[in-house]
């Protein structure tokens, strides 16, 4: 029987969350000053929970990114990659090549986009399920393709990829209340912890 092992990334893999380094990599701080003041009614819906996360996340990714170019957007995610490397948890870390020199099958299941993701995880042989989003014409909407990947979401995309749960061991790896779902599903659940 196979093990897949599958890995939240934002405070899991990583200290921090990365959609903020990525927005701080990207914009300028006053860009982002001006985008905190004009979102701030949708956080604030947000924090008082008026609004779901895959909406608010959804309306901050849209102010951001809405009209770019996917090529350019595409490029910042390439750039971006040293960024995350600078953020891993050195723990977590070890437990991820653990199971890699075990042959296991690792997987990061991200509510984050999978564009600036993946130039990264590529280098550490990881296969990615993140957020993703619409493009039109070679142009980001703004709007996510299906259900940011949170919560259930991240159930449903474990099962999506490998549908076959009796012939496989699953091991995951989570620090939130978004990962609930996949640790739920799990044979062997780390919440907070790598051991």
């Amino acid at each position: 029987m196979k093990t897949i092992a599958a890995f939240d990334f934002d405070g899991t893999l990583t200290q921090s969350d990365t959609l903020m380094l990525f927005l701080k990599f990207v914009f300028t701080k006053r860009q982002l000053v001006l985008g905190a003041l004009h979102l701030s009614f949708i956080l604030t819906a947000f924090k008082l929970k008026l609004i779901s996360n895959n909406t608010a996340k959804e309306k901050l990714f849209a102010f951001f990114f809405a009209g770019m170019e996917i090529s350019t957007f595409n490029k910042y995610g390439e750039a971006f990659a040293p960024e995350i490397e600078k953020a891993l948890n050195p723990i977590a870390m070890n437990r991820l090549a653990w199971h890699q020199a075990q042959g296991h099958i690792c997987v990061l299941v991200s509510a984050s986009i999978e564009n600036w993701i993946m130039p990264w995880a590529a280098k550490h042989d990881l296969i990615v399920a993140g957020t993703r989003i619409e493009v039109v014409d070679g142009k980001i909407t703004g709007k996510f393709f299906g259900s940011n990947c949170y919560g259930d979401e991240k159930a449903s995309r474990i099962l999506e990829m490998y549908p076959n749960r009796k012939e496989y061991t699953l091991s995951a790896y989570g620090d939130s209340s978004g990962d609930k779902a996949m640790l739920k599903m799990a044979d062997f659940s780390f919440y907070r912890r790598f051991e």
